[in-house]
Parts: C-alpha cells; sequence; structure tokens
C-alpha cells in the first residue's frame, strides 16, 4: 500500500469532471482504491478547491466540496511548524510558487510515496520525503 498525494489541480479536474483530465484522475482514483492505496493532500487544498465554487456564490458545489473532504476518503495532511520548517527550505532552494511549495512540504512531511501533479515544472523536483513526483502523462501506479 502506498500514500499517493494529489495536488489541487488533481482535486478540481476529480470534483468539477474536467473534460480533458477529469477522465484521466478518475481512473487513477479508482486504481488507488484498487490497490488499497491512501489518498492525501494538504487542508490547503480544501480552501484553493473552494475559491470557484466560493467566486460564482455556488452554494450547493461549496457544500459538496466540503462534504468530500470531509467524507474520510482523502487523508488531510495538517500544515503545522514542522511542515513550515521543510516549506522555507523548498522555497529556499528552489524556484517554487509558495502554494506548490506548501504543497510539497506537506507532501513530503507525510513521507509521501507518490505525488502526482499536472504541473510539469513540480515533476522535475527531487524532495526529501517524496520518493516520486510524477505527471498524468504516464503510467503511474
Amino acid at each position: 500500500m502506498s500514500l499517493v498525494y494529489w495536488d489541487t489541480m488533481l482535486f478540481a479536474y476529480f470534483l468539477e469532471g474536467n473534460p480533458e483530465f477529469g477522465p484521466r484522475v478518475r481512473d487513477i482514483y479508482r486504481e488507488i482504491i484498487r490497490r488499497g492505496d491512501t489518498l492525501c493532500t494538504s487542508v490547503f487544498t480544501i480552501g484553493e478547491v473552494l475559491t470557484g465554487p466560493q467566486k460564482q456564490k455556488a452554494t450547493e458545489k461549496i457544500q459538496s466540496v466540503k462534504e468530500y473532504f470531509e467524507s474520510g476518503e482523502v487523508e488531510l495532511v495538517p500544515f503545522t511548524a514542522s511542515t513550515a520548517g521543510i516549506y522555507s527550505q523548498i522555497r529556499a532552494e528552489n524556484s517554487v510558487l509558495p502554494a506548490d511549495a506548501i504543497h510539497l512540504a506537506s507532501a513530503a512531511e507525510a513521507r509521501t510515496d507518490l505525488f502526482l501533479t499536472n504541473d510539469k515544472q513540480l515533476q522535475r523536483f527531487n524532495i526529501p520525503g517524496i520518493k516520486f513526483i510524477a505527471g498524468l502523462d504516464g503510467k503511474l501506479i
């Protein structure tokens, strides 16, 4: 069993039914479940995923997203003082946006087996605490 971390965009594709990437992400999700792996993400992801529905004042979508993340299907990784230390190291050593560094630090703190992203820039990083960083375009698991 592996610990698989998804960055925000994968949840957006999954929950919003993105026509381009949604089917691929749903296939990956089904494989995670089939294998008995654990899906995780930072608590920060909830805020990011809620931003679009909040802008649209889409009350039902907001509630649906909250219920999904409260369902227990996804392990939520907290942002702790230890995570903040990892975050600062990632930001000091790499050219990475703060939100991406939060995700990488959270995944590293959780000792993630696979960090999955659709961001090509993040796929080139080697972060201690994360065994593999991969994109949607290859065989993953």
